[in-house]
């Protein structure tokens, strides 16, 4: 347990202390979004898609992210299927046209440690092509192994992973991946030094309460009126 807490702890820190940097650019990104009242799109296949689903509509959560969820690209039908079509070209292609990402005012973040797979790769190359300001968050453990999100993207963030992911030996393989905790780090500090500068420029960001709190249903409701239509999974 102390091992595997040390390596969370050790990859979080040099997150916060190597890409300072291209965390600003990024949350920078996010003010322009919430000033221009348009949306941060998160995308990510298998376990990566997590990230997007911890920052959609969670007390705490921008009303303005909407996470680009293919369910042939999820585990929960399938998940052997999910991995074999992330290889695949033309998917990701789809599931940006019917996302109806705005070029003018939205922000398309995507999320893979290896940075080398079909889909995320095309996602980001699609999103470029669209003229959408791009954030990849990618591993440069990959770059020698076929991993190119970090070059191409306008904003790359470095997730500091190792090469396969998993730190603790355990027999003749490795357990406890380390890019979850990596990329909800970096992901919800964009988003919340986004939202702050935002708050700086005297725009107010649409922030999720806890329906469980006084008050918090009320204002969560009119953030849904907001955004329904827009944001496509809410």
């Amino acid at each position: 347990m102390s091992e595997y807490i040390k390596n969370i702890v050790d990859v979080l820190m040099r997150i916060e202390a190597e890409e300072a940097n291209a965390l600003s650019s990024a949350s920078d990104a996010v003010a322009e979004v919430i000033c221009r009242d348009g949306l941060v799109h998160v995308f990510g296949c298998g376990h990566s898609h997590l990230a997007a689903l911890d920052t959609f509509y969670r007390a705490g959560g921008l009303a303005c992210v909407s996470p680009l969820l293919d369910e042939d690209l999820m585990l929960h039908d399938g998940a052997a299927k999910s991995s074999r079509m992330e290889k695949m070209p033309g998917i990701a292609i789809e599931a940006f046209r019917r996302a109806a990402v705005d070029s003018a005012k939205d922000l398309l973040v995507v999320i893979s440690a290896s940075g080398k797979n079909a889909a995320p790769v095309e996602m980001l190359r699609t999103a470029k092509a669209a003229c959408v300001k791009t954030v990849a968050i990618s591993s440069s453990a990959y770059t020698s192994h076929g991993g190119v999100m970090l070059a191409e993207a306008d904003i790359a963030i470095d997730c500091k992973v190792p090469y396969g992911d998993a730190v603790i030996e355990v027999g003749t393989g490795k357990m406890g991946g380390l890019s979850t905790y990596a990329s909800l780090f970096i992901l919800n500090s964009v988003l919340i030094e986004g939202a702050k500068k935002a708050l700086a420029r005297g725009v107010t960001p649409p922030i999720y309460t806890s329906g469980n709190v006084e008050g918090g249903m009320a204002r969560n409701v009119a953030l849904e009126e907001r955004y329904f239509g827009r944001v496509k999974r809410l």
